[in-house]
């Protein structure tokens, strides 16, 4: 079984791969310490599970799994963070991670969580399932994922703006106008329901989009 481990943690990331590479049929084909990078190995090594932390520079956690599900359908990918909130667990699944631990889970979960996954099962440790049923059984409280409506596009923007890129500078990195930039950026602000980026940065700071 080919494994990819992203985290930005040099210690968390090489504890991981140590502990995995005992296994004898387990092989951690790439490390990422970035969202982005571990979504470039991904597409390039093709994994089998993707080990993926949230709060990672470059590009999101959760971006960084709705990227690698969308390009890798058949790659399983297990969320491993320090978030155990209803917040960060809905939007993550719905992005398209199969399994879900917070950071304090015995080893023994962890390997029970990578086996599940393996055999074509979903995994989530106590914290993640319990927040599930919550909104299972009370889907009306259940927070909406306006994040989730964005174009890849504009979730592009999202990110280069909390980055504290300037109009120009994204479409500079875009290749595209400024006026086309800034239409993303209306159309970004106008669906998240949001009016600066004062505001759009409180926004992912609050759903763990910051890097």
């Amino acid at each position: 079984m080919r494994i990819l481990v992203a985290d930005d943690h040099t210690i968390v990331r090489q504890g991981l791969v140590k502990l995995l590479t005992e296994h004898e049929n387990w092989e951690v084909v790439a490390q990422a310490g970035d969202g982005l990078e571990a979504v470039n190995k991904a597409l390039a090594t093709r994994p089998d599970i993707a080990l993926i932390d949230l709060s990672m520079p470059r590009l999101s956690g959760l971006e960084a799994v709705r990227r690698i599900h969308e390009g890798l359908p058949e790659t399983r990918i297990l969320v491993v963070t320090a978030h155990e909130e209803v917040e960060y667990i809905v939007p993550i699944v719905r992005a398209g991670a199969s399994g879900y631990l917070v950071k304090d889970s015995a080893i023994a979960e962890l390997e029970r969580a990578i086996t599940a996954l393996v055999s074509g099962q979903m995994y989530f440790g106590p914290q993640a399932s319990r927040a599930l049923a919550d909104n299972y059984r009370h889907p009306g409280q259940a927070r909406e994922d306006p994040y989730g409506s964005l174009t890849p596009r504009e979730r592009e923007v999202f990110h280069l703006v909390i980055e504290g890129n300037t109009t120009k500078e994204v479409a500079h990195q875009l290749g595209t106008s400024v006026k086309t930039a800034e239409n993303h950026r209306a159309h970004v602000m106008d669906k998240l329901g949001l009016h600066n980026t004062a505001e759009l940065v409180r926004f992912a700071a609050k759903r763990g989009l910051l890097s």
